[in-house]
């Protein structure tokens, strides 16, 4: 289990974390949403130890997390932050690789070679294992940094808006194998969306954040309303369950009510043609 207890973080007068606690069991993807700006990325960059907050303590099944433990702490770590450049004069096997950077020597063994090229067969980007990094798009970027994080075998899998790059297709591979992986695995997954639909199908408990603290936490069932969504973004939606009882959400354009008034009362107003038909 990761835990976090009374977190306090800021930056001059933005307040991202106030007394913020949660715990987030195994074998389950969390999930992360909230208006831009308010913290997300900086709370999972705080819990990978890159950023060091006022006050509180994040622990990994019962250890807690200091300076001196940092680099046995973010082992257990697969981090796939927002940034997906990569400006390297590698192959897509050598970056996936590059996931078990401590087991590498001069000699590849075949177990780690065999590992690497699964991993590019199970996300359907086997054929671009020679490919120079440098000439792919940012979604199979993306997908590559996905594989290069499951080569580090994690305990705690965080992923920083995995699919903002991808299209349909690739979105479900990675999160249906995310899911798969989380579960057979035991690994904590968290990951920022903000997609809210793709939150709802794939999230096993969703984390709302606004304001500094975590203003709903659960299924989504029961966290996202319209009430919520209204709350915490700012816009009116409709919240449906599917067939399988998962949430769906579709917002309501602004003014779009106003329009259609205006529009009726025009139509309404206007005279009848005088052409005969």
């Amino acid at each position: 289990m990761l835990k976090v207890e009374n977190l306090d973080l800021s930056f001059d007068d933005l307040v991202l974390a106030d007394n913020m606690s949660f715990e987030l069991e195994a074998s389950k993807t969390h999930v992360i949403i909230g208006p831009n700006g308010t913290g997300k990325s900086t709370l999972l960059k705080t819990l990978f130890g890159d950023i060091q907050p006022q006050k509180g303590q994040v622990s990994f099944e019962g250890a807690p997390l200091t300076k001196a433990t940092l680099s046995t702490w973010r082992t257990q770590f697969g981090y796939m932050p927002q940034d997906i450049r990569l400006d390297v004069g590698l192959t897509v096997l050598e970056v996936v690789l590059l996931g078990q950077l401590n087991a590498l020597s001069l000699k590849l063994g075949d177990q780690l070679l065999e590992e690497a090229l699964q991993a590019l067969d199970q996300i359907g980007l086997l054929h671009l294992a020679n490919r120079d990094v440098r000439t792919l798009s940012g979604g199979q970027c993306q997908m590559i940094l996905f594989a290069q994080a499951l080569m580090r075998k994690p305990k705690i899998l965080m992923l920083d808006e995995p699919v903002s790059a991808l299209d349909l297709h690739f979105q479900q591979v990675l999160l249906d194998h995310l899911d798969q992986q989380t579960k057979q695995k035991g690994w904590v997954s968290l990951m920022i969306l903000h997609d809210l639909n793709l939150a709802a199908q794939y999230a096993d408990n969703l984390l709302v954040l606004k304001g500094g603290k975590v203003v709903a936490q659960g299924a989504p069932k029961d966290v996202i309303t319209p009430a919520m969504v209204e709350d915490v973004y700012g816009v009116k939606a409709d919240v449906q369950l599917d067939s399988l009882g998962v949430p769906f959400i579709r917002t309501q354009r602004r003014g779009a009510h106003a329009y259609v008034s205006m529009k009726e009362s025009l139509n309404e107003s206007k005279p009848e043609s005088s052409y005969a038909n």
